[in-house]
């Protein structure tokens, strides 16, 4: 679903650390898991350089995951660029994959039970997990959640999520979808990490401080 006509540009944004990267849980669609300290200077670290690319008080429209973690990101970065954060909308089709009976669990005790449920090529899981869901379902959330947010005026900021926001970045631009894991996908980015997408273009603009090699996917 690339969408050449949409007016604006997308600013997708994958949120700040939290004590469950840290910790190396799987938070899934958690409802709220706080940053840490290095999860706010990242978020501080977003609004700074948006700032500087957008200037102060831009005609952004705010959208993030209906997850705590994404609100937090969201409520500093918009600090930075002087604008309301009560103003922003949440979509719950915007939050990260649904981890069933693994969310909050140690990734090194899945691993013990299911040596090979993560694919660390592409960094994504080789299965559903047990009572979650599977990333075709992400696909059709957030393309539904696209199709209904067409018509936004102008350029938007979108905070979400590792995966989510990979789905979602794939979906926009146009990416092949990948037959073993039932759906398209952008690069993996670290905690953070900012890019823009324009006219089905993507654009890293603020990579984030998290180390990809050793942080959690979600």
């Amino acid at each position: 679903m690339v969408n050449k006509a949409r007016q604006g540009r997308d600013f997708i944004a994958r949120h700040g650390e939290t004590v469950y990267n840290v910790a190396h849980r799987m938070q899934g669609n958690h409802p709220h898991t706080p940053l840490t300290r290095a999860g706010f200077a990242q978020a501080d670290a977003m609004g700074i350089a948006l700032r500087e690319l957008l200037g102060p008080k831009p005609a952004l429209t705010l959208w993030a995951s209906t997850s705590g973690r994404a609100l937090q990101t969201l409520a500093i970065i918009a600090e930075h660029l002087e604008l309301d954060w009560h103003a922003a909308r949440t979509d719950a089709r915007l939050v990260e994959i649904n981890m069933g009976d693994w969310t909050g669990r140690y990734y090194r005790d899945v691993a013990q039970e299911a040596p090979d449920f993560m694919d660390y090529e592409y960094r994504l899981y080789r299965r559903p997990p047990p009572g979650g869901e599977w990333y075709d379902a992400i696909a059709t959330r957030v393309s539904g959640w696209l199709a209904d947010t067409d018509a936004d005026p102008g350029d938007r900021l979108v905070i979400t999520h590792g995966m989510s926001s990979r789905v979602l970045r794939g979906v926009m631009t146009g990416q092949d979808v990948l037959p073993q894991f039932g759906a398209p996908f952008a690069p993996d980015l670290p905690q953070g990490s900012i890019v823009r997408i324009d006219h089905g273009v993507e654009t890293v603009v603020h990579r984030g401080s998290g180390d990809i090699s050793h942080s959690a996917p979600a």
